[in-house]
């Protein structure tokens, strides 16, 4: 094997590998980024870019029919080929074959002098990755940036009937007159959404933990009633026993008999680590599933290796992956940083793009319990300000969790329209720890929903 030498090999060039790779390559370092699919990962072909340029349409039309005035304007339904046009457009355009494209992404790697070897990484023993005939040696750092693959649970015949995962959902070429889909949480939700704003009659089946289970019960049941509104058939409550293709047409029977038909069933039942195959066992590393890393994104025991993004099952967000690259690169360079504050866990700030969006960050009521916090719990309606006047009477609801104790915020679940942006200001009261007493200072701007935050202050008497 041809052996070559760099300061650092990075294995994924999604969101976290190239920006792991980009810092430490304007540092100074020789990098090599290793991918076997595309630049640019996950995020950019196939879940988080062309999933929101799906729901976009749709939400701007829901949207504009609650205000007067826009909705007399609003006459038909969304153009579907001009939105699968603009969906192709952000995620890069397609190829004679019609296959995707990554062509966009090289520029940028070679401005920072980074070297890209296609093929699959492994590692086959200390600071070395394998890559097809060719044997990459690390001076100083290995960084596995992987990420995860869709679930397909052991739901029997399921495997033969041709699912769709969130990867053919978010780049279909055409909309299915109808679609199945099993699973309630994130990538469910939203695809159901999507689907249905598109023109597709959909079935969404979500288990007894119902929608958006992780978050708080109050967000299920209004991101559910929003689904039936736009024309979803929800059966929560329900699980798959089978599933059955024949010819064009699929079958999904449900535990309590139903037998659902469509042309099309996308499995969206969570996301699996793609740890196999990187070699870790090489190096003494024995798991097949999420690989443990310390708070400076290190493997105990291996100085040299690192594993960012969802590979190492912290949070598994685009976000906080580039998040851990920073971090993971910052102690390859020898910088100081500050780990104390790390908000890589499961209290990240995160967001569903559904109807009522749905923007939260930190504990939720039940897991603040469950941490053994002392919390209050404010609810108070998004839109209870002036600036919710111009949204067209929306619903959504605002909960703040303040530790009693500390009198800090420890929690935040904003719900309505457009409110993925109302986020930030409570993850920086959260990370940053900031007195409620002081953030009480921190004025927001009239007519505006961050008006929130107002009826917070004046239910802590501050």
């Amino acid at each position: 094997m041809d052996e070559t030498e760099f300061d650092a090999v990075v294995v994924g060039a999604g969101p976290g590998g190239e920006v792991a790779a980009g810092r430490l390559a304007d540092a100074g370092l020789s990098v090599a980024i290793v991918e076997a699919d595309k630049v640019g990962g996950e995020c950019s072909y196939y879940a988080c870019m062309p999933s929101k340029a799906l729901l976009r349409p749709g939400e701007l039309l829901i949207e504009a029919r609650r205000v007067p005035g826009a909705a007399a304007a609003v006459t038909g339904p969304v153009d579907v080929g001009a939105v699968l046009r603009r969906r192709d457009e952000i995620i890069g355009g397609r190829g004679e074959d019609g296959g995707l494209r990554d062509d966009g992404q090289l520029p940028w790697l070679e401005e920072h002098g980074i070297t890209l070897f296609r093929g699959r990484g492994r590692l086959i023993g200390d600071r070395r990755v394998a890559v097809g005939d060719t044997v990459l040696r690390a001076r100083r750092a290995v960084i596995l940036a992987g990420g995860t693959r869709a679930a397909l649970p052991p739901i029997d015949g399921l495997a033969d009937a041709r699912p769709w995962t969130n990867r053919e959902a978010t780049t279909a070429r055409e909309v299915p007159g109808s679609l199945v889909v099993i699973g309630g949480g994130v990538v469910g939700t939203e695809m159901s959404q999507a689907y249905r704003s598109l023109g597709a009659a959909v079935t969404l089946v979500a288990g007894n933990r119902g929608l958006l289970p992780r978050e708080e019960a109050f967000v299920g049941e209004q991101v559910g009633a929003s689904l039936v509104e736009q024309g979803v058939d929800l059966r929560t409550g329900r699980r798959a026993v089978s599933v059955r293709r024949e010819g064009e047409r699929v079958t999904v029977v449900l535990d309590d008999g139903a037998e659902l038909h469509a042309d099309e069933v996308l499995v969206a039942a969570g996301r699996v680590p793609q740890s196999a195959g990187l070699g870790l066992a090489e190096v003494g590393v024995e798991t097949e599933g999420f690989v443990k890393v310390d708070e400076r994104m290190r493997v105990p025991g291996l100085e040299w290796l690192y594993v960012i993004g969802d590979l190492n099952g912290r949070a598994l967000f685009t976000h906080m992956a580039k998040y851990q690259a920073a971090v993971a690169a910052s102690d390859v360079l020898g910088s100081d940083i500050v780990v104390e504050h790390l908000a890589d866990g499961p209290g990240a700030p995160r967001v569903v793009f559904t109807e009522p969006q749905v923007a939260s960050v930190g504990h939720t009521a039940a897991s603040a319990r469950e941490a053994g916090l002392r919390v209050r719990v404010v609810d108070v309606p998004t839109d209870g300000n002036a600036g919710g006047a111009f949204t067209g009477a929306t619903r959504g609801t605002a909960r703040f969790l303040v530790d009693e104790d500390a009198e800090v915020l420890v929690g935040a679940t904003i719900t309505g329209t457009g409110v993925a942006d109302m986020l930030q200001a409570a993850t920086i009261a959260i990370v940053g720890e900031v007195p409620v007493r002081r953030l009480r200072h921190a004025v927001p701007a009239f007519p505006t929903r961050s008006e929130v935050w107002l009826h917070l202050f004046d239910a802590l008497g501050v």
